[in-house]
C-alpha cells in the first residue's frame, strides 16, 4: 500500500471533513532527509471536529498519535495545517 494511503488510513480515526494529503517530497529531491524513496516529505491539510477543542501541540499529538510510529517512522518531515 502507498504511503499516501496507509495515512489517509490511518487518520481516519479523527473523522476528518476535509483531508488533503500531499507528498511534497520531490520538492526536497537531494536534499537532507530525502532517502531516494519518494515518500519522505508529507503535508496534511485537515479539518477535524475532534480537533477543534484541542491546543496546537494537542493537535499535533493527536495526528502523530493516529498515524502511530510505524508510519511516523517512514517520514522525515511533516507539515501539518490544521483547518
Amino acid at each position: 500500500m502507498a504511503l499516501d494511503t496507509e495515512i489517509r488510513t490511518a487518520l481516519t480515526v479523527l473523522s476528518p471533513t476535509k483531508l488533503d494529503v500531499i507528498n511534497e517530497s520531490a520538492l526536497h529531491s537531494g536534499h537532507a532527509g530525502d532517502d531516494g524513496s519518494g515518500e519522505s516529505h508529507w503535508r496534511i491539510v485537515i479539518t477535524a471536529p475532534g480537533l477543534n477543542d484541542l491546543s496546537r501541540i494537542g493537535r499535533h499529538r493527536a495526528i502523530h498519535s493516529a498515524l502511530g510510529s510505524d508510519i511516523i517512522g517512514r517520514i522525515h518531515a511533516l507539515a501539518i495545517d490544521i483547518q
